[in-house]
């Protein structure tokens, strides 16, 4: 069992994956993780994120690796666990920019769903539905307003000792949006089948419960 969660930035697509994934007793699947996981690796050989040669001659020597602990993800690259670090201002950057590599999404796809493969799975990112499992039988996509987007990202970023000024998380997201969505490799679009759940009012409980009430009636 597959349940695929898609959607922008703040919108709360990781909380309520853990969420859900708890709820289920599922593995949850954070396929960002595994982007962030080459622009660390990009970022510690020095290579620019944007000189998609040399950040596809990375590939084929790196090693990435998940691994579950009572539902907690960890990330390794190369034997080295960069879970902690994958949430930095300079690898969120990064990550958003090595994403839209044709060969980096390529790369990371048999990863993905190799993991996919290790039982029921809650995975959450910006191509699930439509291109990592588009044979999912739950498909959601998560949107909210712009000004609830940024409110809630600046509000984590404030949480893990890293906030800027509003102002800055909203010319990030506006940017990693416009990245997302125009890319020539699976862009940032709601799969045909997805259910769409606004998320601006609700809490991440009452998100999960609606998915909850889908997956019930219908499994």
């Amino acid at each position: 069992m597959i349940i695929a969660i898609d959607g922008p930035a703040g919108v709360g697509k990781s909380t309520v994956a853990k969420l859900l994934a708890a709820r289920l007793g599922y593995l949850y699947l954070d396929t960002g993780a595994l982007y962030r996981a080459i622009a660390w690796k990009a970022l510690q050989s020095r290579t620019r994120p944007t000189d998609h040669e040399q950040v596809t001659t990375l590939l084929p020597t790196t090693s990435i690796h998940m691994q579950f602990h009572h539902g907690a993800m960890q990330v390794l690259v190369d034997g080295i666990d960069v879970t902690g670090e994958l949430r930095a201002p300079e690898v969120t950057a990064a990550a958003s920019v090595v994403s839209a590599i044709p060969a980096v999404r390529e790369w990371l796809l048999p990863i993905q769903r190799q993991i996919g493969r290790k039982g029921s799975v809650v995975a959450e990112g910006r191509d699930i539905g439509t291109k990592v499992f588009p044979e999912a039988p739950f498909k959601f996509f998560l949107e909210a307003d712009a000004d609830v987007r940024v409110a809630r990202r600046h509000r984590e970023l404030v949480v893990a000792g890293r906030g800027g000024t509003v102002e800055t998380t909203f010319r990030d997201l506006s940017d990693r949006d416009q990245r997302d969505r125009t890319r020539s490799v699976a862009p940032l679009v709601p799969a045909g089948d997805a259910r769409l759940i606004d998320t601006s009012a609700l809490s991440p409980d009452q998100v999960v419960e609606q998915m909850m009430a889908v997956v019930s009636i219908e499994s």
